[in-house]
Order: structure tokens, then C-alpha cells, then sequence
């Protein structure tokens, strides 16, 4: 990190190419925690294909061997001094050497094994597409008009700072050293602060007096842009309001490729058009309330196991391997989207991309992030998710978190102290930290954050509930002082935002099957002729509130019902209204008796009675997942298999073959992380609706009870695919549970063909297709017609001169400046910009990476926020008349869907596309009786392919594009050519 470099900055031009101290909280232990202690924390990390990082694993293995004899040093000194060695320590000797056996015998089975499944194949070959090209040097911010003013501002700041304060600036300040999960040091002189940054997608973690907001995915099942901004919005004003200068939501990465992934629940769907425009719904809203938004995680960020290096005993974490044009279509979609509406930080992801790790990605952050997309914020580092220190640097990375490096929570980071002696010998270019710098800046200025006493910091603690607390609780140091102030920002009366909870909750429960109109119910049931009350049963766990909402940790165990997927995208629940709850004040007391079992484990001498006895019986049942640092039930992050939890499946039949003796109506509701396998009783008689309710957050109850009484009717669509088996999702759909190498490798051999495209690629009938959702009345879609606005054309626009970055003195400051001041006191593990001596800043020469003296050709593809301007031209307006059949209100999600036209090429070669891909949708609700026009519209990117061939996005101008619309992925009775 510190060698300076003699090489000149210079670069070639290269032609464009065709192609705690005290446990606070019990999970602080555990949250973003590495489970290794091998590791060269000062080191940049390097696969281990590279000899120089197989001997670092080596030295790291042989520290970890020395520390193991520290028991046998210390019976050596018992016999030198004299002392026999005792009974225990001789059975703990013997018992030692049994185990170093063991361990010898399974390390070297270990070792065959990963040479017999294909490690050789990994130190040896690159992955399908190769190495991750090189992408240098890393484009300046300040090119757009839409970040013109902010850009301006930072550069006066930015150019007023010393270098510490910029160092103090890009770095966090460690784990737990202040009050957020993550803060970053301030520039006193110019008075910029310190900025807080905190988790998470559906509310404020670790906080008081938050909303608990239904999850991602119950948010993308609504369709609905209006209610996504809103809830953007009230999530927006909580973190502000908490005094959080950045929010790191919404998720994107993953966008559920596997569909028993861990954190798919953060997101909003499998469709990139989908997880897109829901992710920029949220971050106009959460923007528009003044806190700076995070969309996260780019990118491939699939699966828990191997995420990270070390968490899951292997050196490296996995390889998310994939192709450029299914990076581009498929998961860098959601991410542009979201760069198209403004949004200030990126975080990117702990794996590696196409083996090199996503936060050192030249390519993935220089080249796609900066320039093509245009982003003008900063890039951030997941919580130790950085894996270099000058690298990384020169790759784009902006900002690291939470300021630890390699392992977690120790006070040593790759930057701080280290990035100013990499400035001050020019490792790193002092023009790389100004841009950062001034990234960060301008995304402060442009929420409008320099407004101090809107913004004056954080008012409550990540790590005590109390008033008074430690000011540094990570430290160890003993200063205490008032770190909560329990404000209340959840709003009042008729600005709650249990109302838009409440309401996100309600559009996004899915109704899939309604057998007879049995829903909605009636208040007061359907009392049979000679019976006193109408009897009522409700099942299972899941319908009560178990120990309570917040009995484990970040809500890492599954009990009670499930209204929030686990991990650092969780929230402290401030009250949770349980289904049993909710249903029991909905049903008239007089007229209806409700019974109840919350339990999953049905007795048959007890329980099969009081079943036979019920009219209607409500059986609730659920799957849970969540981030890998926590494993609850056998289940690590991701899920096992996609079936109900808990002996769900057997609660269902068990219950739907004795109600009322078999002759009572079953009724299923679902709470899931994502798509469950429903296959072994779905098709039962007695089971004559299923209510698929996601995670419906702190109102779950509540909006359970609108559906199901019909006081809202049901308009939720699905935002993912529920098959019949999970085989059907197909082979590269599922997540690696075993390492098939030292470094694990997981290639995207689908390509394109996920979720709904695989199953209308491979003809696979599903048990409910993507989009589908049922209501209480009936539509009926007519009169579609198409009027061009755009003629079709083969290429983008040149792309668009963009404005001249800020520009600063270059030259390196004084080291004298960056040293330590005179009698400054230094707190334990808090990572601070300043060199404690001169003879730190060592001349050298640093190993710059491949392809780092050769400046790249900007992409055509780029020019403004998203991409180039003109990607989102409109071509085509289409139009279709919706009209309400039935007899109650309700809303339709109208969807279109394009085919592209047969026999595209490319420079000769043909292009395969999945014969539809959803492209927009538009949610009305309409009258009773009455009919609504519906406007949709086409652009340019819309009917475009990324070639990798032209770098570029292509309009295919021979053949017709079939333009599909209706209801779900599988209903779409209206079709029109292009």
C-alpha cells in the first residue's frame, strides 16, 4: 500500500475496440462478522490462483498452526519447572493429537475432493468469459447538468480541505466507533460533517420509534409506482428525521436468479423491469425527503453462501461468473434505472465478478457505473466488502465501510492512515481521492444536507436503547453522554405512515386461487341452519405472535408470524399486528366463535376434534431467509429448498381434510421471502383459497384482514414465478451449497433466461406465472393501438459532450501537514487520515494493475444519467382500453410484454432472445361499470439488445416486434406488431 511509484500518470490512448468492548446488542457479535481468523490484514488480497497469494495463505496458515502450540509451549514449561503435567493436560494433549490427526486425514480427503470436482480447472482457467477486463482511470464527476450546481459547491469545499480531512472524508471511522453503522470522519475546517449512514430497506435497524414498512418484495407484488414513492418517501423522512445523512436502500442486487436466495425478499422482483422502475420509485421518494439513497448491491450479489471471504472458511469468496450482455439486460438494469433517477451512492457487492472482487472492479465501477451510466454520486464498499487498499482506489471505490478492512472490527483499515501515505508517495493520484472526495460532497449538496440544522446528526444510538450511553462504544473508551433522544418519526394522525404500511401491505398480498368466490368473508360468517355461531378455526405458528417480534436478534429465527425476512435489512419491530389478532376483532363475536391453535404441530387425540368442528378454518404457514452471518432452523442465509417451513405442507393437509369433517373450507395464507412450493396441497378439495402475503411488516394483521373482509379489494401481482417443482426454475437456478473449488464458482450459464423467460424458454407450465394475481372483480382489456412517435433506428445518438469536471491543484501536499497534531488523543481502533511519522511515506515502486497505463475510449453507450440521453427516447405510445366488469372497485396491473422480431444478427451472428420480456405496466383502478384508457410507452432501450459486439445498445430495424399486453406473463390476449 505505502510503495510510491516512479511510473508516470501519463497513459496511452488506446483505439476504440469493437468489442465490543461490552455486548450491547446481542447480535453485534455476529452482524457483517468474517468467522475466520486467518487473514493478512495489510496485504492486498488476491485470488489464490496467484503464487504470491498462495504463499500469504501459507503464511497465514503457518500463524495458525503457531498459535495452536501455544498449549504444548506451556506444558514444556511445566516439566522444565519441575511440575508433573496434570490428568486433564495429559487426556487434552492426547485428545490434541487425536484431533491434529483427524484434521490431517479430512484436509487431505478435502484436497482430493476439490481437485476431483474441478480445482485444478480453477488455479489454471479462467471462467467462460475470461477475466474481468481493466477499465482506467477512473472517469471525474461533475459531467451533468442535472449535478451541475452541487458539483460546483463541492469544488469550492473540496478545495479548501487538507489531506486528511480528505482521507477523513472517503473513510469510515471503524465499527461502532460512533453512532451509526457506519460514519465517516469530518473536515472541521471547512465544515463538512461527519455523515451517518445506516441499514436499511424497510425502516431504520437499530433504532426507536421507527415504522417496520412491509419488505421489498410485498412492496414490488403491489405494481403500483404512486404507493412505491410514497413508501420511498415515508422511509425517506423517518431516516431524516433520525438524522441519517445516507440510507443504504433500496436493494437490487439480488434480483432473485435463485430463487431460494437468502436476501431476494430485500428486493422487488425477478424482472430487471420491475426490480428497476420500483427501485427508482423509492429513491425519488427517499430523496425527495432529503436523505441521500444507496442502491444496492452491485451487483451479482445472488446468494449468501460465499459471499464473503473467510465467513465460510475459505480463503476467497465466490465468483459470480457472467457474460457482458446479460450483465446489461438482465442486472445492471435495475441499477441504471436507479441512476436515472438521481440516486447518490452505490454500494457494491462482498463476491467477486468474473474473479475479481466487485469493490476493486475496474470494469464494473470505472467502466460501467461512471462512464457508461453516468453516475455522479460515490461508490461505497458493503461492511468489509473492500479487498485492497491502492487498487481498489484506482478501481472507483469512493467511500469505505465501515472503515475496517480485511477483518471486522479491528481498527485497521486499507485506508485512513494508508491512503494518505499512497497520496503523499503517489501510489494514488491525488486527482483519484479530489474525485472521490468531491463525489461525496456533491451528493450532500444535492439533498440539500449543507443545511445544517435540518441535518444535525444522528439523534439516537446503534448500540444501546438507553438515554445515556458510550460516545465511542467500540473503543473502549469510558466518555458517556445522552446518545438517545427517542424521537417519535413514525408520524401522526393523518400522516402516520402505518397508513402507508398498512396499505403497501394489503396491495401486496396475492390472491391465487378463490375457489367459488369463497372470499371475501363475511363479518359475521354463514351461520347453518340449527347452529348457534359459525365457527371459526385459525392454525398455525404463524398466525400468532410466538415469543414476540423482536425475540432474536436482526430477526434471525422463525417463530411467531413472519412479517420481516433476517439480517441487517431487518428492523426493531415497535409493535406487530399478528394475523390471530387482527382476525379475531374482524369477525362479529356475536355470530362467529373463533378457536385458535398457534401451533404447526397438529395432536391427533386434541386437535382433530376441535378441527372437525369448524366451518372455516384459516391455516397460516411460512419460509424464512435471510443474510448469511445468521443460521437459524438449519437454514444459513439461503434457503434450504423452497418448501413451507415448519411442517407447513403436513399443518394444510392435516387441516384441510378434517375441517368440518372434511366438508369445511380451508383457507391458506402464506408469508414468504419469496416463491413457495405449493404442490402437495393445492389441489386438495377442501382447500378453497390461497392468500400469498409476502412480508407485510408491522401492519400485517390489518391488511390481512382488508383482503380477506374485502374492505381492499385484492390487486397484488406476483413478482415472481411460483413453479410446481423447484427443478423447474432450471439447472442454473440453484444456489451453490458446497465450495466446487478454493475459490467457488457460480456461472450464469442461463444467461437471459430466468424466472418466467426460462419457463417460456423451456415450455414448463408454472403453478402461478410471473404477474398473476386474482381480484374480487373482472376486467377486460380492448382497443389497443400503437402510434409511433420515433422512427426505428440501428444506434443510440453520439453521445453528448458532457461538462468539464472540477479541477484542482495537483500537486502533493507537504507530509508535515498529515501528521498526527501535538497532544491529539487517540481512541482504540478508531481509524484515523493522519501518519504518525514521515518515514511512513516510503518511495518505492507499486505494481499497478494490468491495463492501468492504457486510458479507455469513453462507451457510446453513455453521456447521461442512466446512459445515453437518447436510450430513453420514446418510440411508440400504445394504448388500451380497461374496463371493470364486476360489481366492486378494483385495480389492474395492465403489463406489456415484447417479442422480439426473428432472425436479429449481429456482425453475422444470430441473436437469441426469450420470446418475451416485460417492458412496462401501469396499475389502474377503475369503477364498477366503467373504463379507464391506459397509455404505455416504448423506448429506444425497450426494443434495443446490448451487442457485445458494438459496445452498444441495437434497435433491430428489419423484422416486426410482436407488442403483447394483458394482465400476467401468461395472459395476453391482445397483441400488435411493430
Amino acid at each position: 500500500m505505502e510503495a510510491s511509484s516512479s511510473r508516470s500518470h501519463t497513459r496511452k490512448k488506446r483505439p476504440q475496440a469493437k468489442r465490543q468492548s461490552s455486548l450491547l446488542r446481542p447480535s453485534l457479535e455476529e452482524a457483517y462478522r468474517s468467522s475466520s481468523d486467518s487473514d493478512d490484514r495489510d496485504a492486498e488480497f488476491i485470488p489464490l490462483r496467484d503464487p504470491m497469494a498462495r504463499e500469504e495463505f501459507r503464511d497465514a496458515r503457518r500463524r495458525h498452526v503457531s498459535n495452536s502450540a501455544t498449549k504444548k509451549f506451556d506444558e514444556e514449561k511445566r516439566h522444565a519447572s519441575g511440575l508433573k503435567p496434570t490428568i486433564a493436560s495429559i487426556k487434552y494433549t492426547c485428545w490434541q493429537r487425536r484431533k491434529w490427526i483427524f484434521i490431517v486425514l479430512i484436509s487431505l480427503l478435502a484436497v482430493l475432493a476439490i481437485l476431483g470436482l474441478g480445482g485444478v480447472w480453477v488455479w489454471n482457467t479462467s471462467p467462460r468469459d475470461g477475466q474481468s477486463p481493466p477499465w482506467y482511470p477512473a472517469p471525474a464527476g461533475g459531467t451533468l447538468e442535472s449535478w451541475k450546481d452541487s458539483y460546483a459547491k463541492a469544488e469550492v469545499m473540496v478545495k479548501k480541505m487538507s489531506l486528511p480531512e480528505k482521507v477523513n472524508v472517503t473513510t469510515g471511522t471503524g465499527w461502532m466507533m460512533q453512532m451509526c453503522v457506519g460514519n465517516t470522519g469530518p473536515a472541521n475546517s471547512v465544515g463538512f460533517p461527519s455523515l451517518c449512514l445506516q441499514d436499511g430497506p424497510l425502516g431504520i435497524r437499530f433504532a426507536d420509534l421507527i415504522s417496520a414498512f412491509p419488505a421489498g418484495i410485498t412492496t414490488g407484488a403491489t405494481w403500483n409506482k404512486t404507493l412505491i414513492y410514497q413508501r420511498g418517501y415515508a422511509l425517506g423522512s423517518e431516516f431524516r428525521d433520525k438524522g441519517v445523512h445516507v440510507m443504504l436502500g433500496p436493494a437490487m442486487g439480488p434480483l432473485g436468479k435463485f430463487p431460494a436466495g437468502g436476501r431476494n425478499w430485500e428486493g422487488f422482483g425477478t424482472d430487471p423491469v420491475l426490480q428497476g422502475l420500483a427501485a427508482a420509485a423509492t429513491i425519488r421518494g427517499i430523496q425527495d425527503a432529503g436523505v441521500i439513497a444507496t442502491a444496492k448491491h452491485f451487483v451479482l450479489n445472488e446468494q449468501e453462501h460465499f459471499r464473503q471471504a473467510f465467513e465460510w472458511g475459505l480463503p476467497n469468496a465466490l465468483s459470480s461468473n457472467i457474460d457482458d450482455r446479460t450483465l446489461h439486460e438482465i442486472y445492471a438494469w435495475p441499477f441504471a434505472e436507479s441512476i436515472k433517477a438521481g440516486v447518490g451512492s452505490i454500494m457494491c457487492s462482498y463476491q467477486m465478478v468474473n474473479n475479481s472482487y466487485a469493490c476493486g472492479n475496474s470494469k464494473l465501477m470505472n467502466g460501467i457505473l461512471k462512464d457508461e451510466l453516468g453516475f455522479q454520486g460515490f461508490i461505497q464498499s458493503d461492511w468489509n466488502a473492500q479487498r485492497s487498499g491502492v487498487a481498489s482506489a484506482l478501481a472507483g471505490l469512493d467511500m469505505t465501510m465501515p472503515g475496517d478492512g480485511l477483518r471486522f472490527a479491528d481498527g485497521v483499515s486499507y485506508w485512513g492512515s494508508k491512503l494518505t501515505r499512497a497520496v503523499l508517495n503517489s501510489s494514488v493520484p491525488l486527482s483519484r481521492l479530489n474525485d472521490a472526495v468531491t463525489r461525496i460532497v456533491a451528493a450532500w449538496y444535492q439533498l440539500g444536507q449543507d443545511d445544517l440544522k435540518k441535518y444535525p446528526g444522528p439523534n439516537f444510538s446503534s448500540w444501546t436503547k438507553e438515554d445515556e450511553g458510550l460516545i465511542h462504544a467500540g473503543s473502549g473508551d469510558k466518555a458517556r453522554g445522552v446518545v438517545n433522544q427517542h424521537k417519535d418519526v413514525r408520524g401522526q394522525g393523518e400522516k402516520s405512515h402505518s397508513i402507508i404500511a398498512r396499505r403497501v401491505a394489503a396491495e401486496g398480498t396475492v390472491l391465487v386461487k378463490n375457489v367459488d368466490n369463497i372470499l371475501p368473508l363475511k363479518r359475521g360468517g354463514s351461520v347453518p341452519d340449527g347452529t348457534s355461531k359459525y365457527a371459526v378455526g385459525i392454525f398455525g405458528e404463524d398466525a400468532g405472535p410466538g415469543k414476540g417480534p423482536n425475540a432474536c436478534p436482526d430477526r434471525g429465527c422463525n417463530q411467531g408470524t413472519l412479517a420481516s425476512g433476517w439480517g441487517s435489512g431487518a428492523v426493531d419491530f415497535e409493535y406487530l399486528v399478528t394475523p390471530i389478532d387482527a382476525l379475531s376483532r374482524a369477525f362479529d363475536g356475536k355470530s362467529v366463535e373463533v378457536t385458535a391453535i398457534t401451533s404447526n404441530q397438529i395432536q391427533a387425540r386434541s386437535d382433530i376434534p376441535s378441527i372437525q368442528k369448524q366451518h372455516l378454518c384459516i391455516v397460516f404457514i411460512n419460509s424464512d431467509a435471510g443474510e448469511g452471518f445468521i443460521s437459524s432452523d438449519g437454514i444459513r442465509g439461503d434457503r434450504n429448498d423452497l418448501y413451507p417451513q415448519k411442517n407447513g405442507d403436513q399443518l394444510v393437509r392435516a387441516v384441510a381434510t378434517s375441517c368440518n369433517g372434511g366438508r369445511g373450507n380451508t383457507i391458506v395464507v402464506v408469508h414468504a421471502v419469496g416463491p413457495v412450493i405449493l404442490e402437495r396441497w393445492i389441489d386438495l378439495p377442501g382447500v378453497k383459497a390461497v392468500v400469498l402475503a409476502n412480508l407485510p411488516g408491522e401492519e400485517s394483521g390489518n391488511a390481512l384482514v382488508d383482503i380477506l373482509f374485502g374492505d381492499v379489494n385484492p390487486s397484488g401481482k406476483l413478482p415472481y414465478t411460483v413453479a410446481k417443482a423447484q427443478d423447474d426454475y432450471g439447472p442454473y437456478s440453484q444456489v451453490l451449497y458446497y465450495p466446487n473449488s478454493i475459490v467457488p464458482q457460480q456461472n450464469y450459464s442461463d444467461g437471459l433466461f430466468i424466472d418466467y423467460r426460462h419457463f417460456d424458454k423451456a415450455k414448463i407450465e408454472p403453478r402461478f406465472e410471473f404477474g398473476y394475481g386474482l381480484s374480487y372483480t373482472s376486467f377486460f382489456l380492448s382497443n389497443l393501438s400503437v402510434t409511433e412517435i420515433k422512427p426505428k433506428s440501428l444506434l443510440p445518438d453520439p453521445r453528448p459532450d458532457g461538462l468539464t469536471p472540477p479541477i484542482y491543484d495537483e500537486r502533493i501536499p507537504n507530509p508535515q501537514d498529515s501528521l498526527f497534531p501535538k497532544g491529539f488523543r487517540k481512541l482504540h481502533k478508531y481509524i484515523y487520515p493522519y501518519i504518525s511519522s514521515l518515514s511512513e511515506v516510503k518511495k518505492g515502486r507499486y505494481p499497478y494493475p494490468q491495463g492501468y497505463d492504457i486510458e479507455q475510449t469513453p462507451s457510446q453507450a453513455g453521456g447521461g444519467p442512466g446512459g445515453n440521453p437518447s436510450l430513453f427516447d420514446i418510440h411508440y405510445n400504445l394504448t388500451v382500453t380497461l374496463s371493470n366488469m364486476g360489481e366492486v372497485i378494483g385495480a389492474e396491473v395492465v403489463q406489456l410484454y415484447v417479442s422480439f422480431p426473428d432472425g436479429v444478427k449481429d456482425e453475422g451472428d444470430e441473436i437469441e432472445f426469450p420470446p418475451k420480456v416485460l417492458r412496462a405496466f401501469e396499475k389502474i383502478e377503475v369503477e364498477p361499470g366503467k373504463q379507464e384508457v391506459v397509455i404505455l410507452s416504448l423506448t429506444r432501450k425497450d426494443l434495443s439488445y446490448w451487442s457485445v459486439r458494438k459496445q452498444n445498445w441495437v434497435m433491430p430495424t428489419e423484422g416486426k416486434f410482436d407488442v403483447h399486453v394483458g394482465t400476467s406473463s401468461r395472459n395476453l390476449p391482445l397483441t400488435v406488431q411493430l
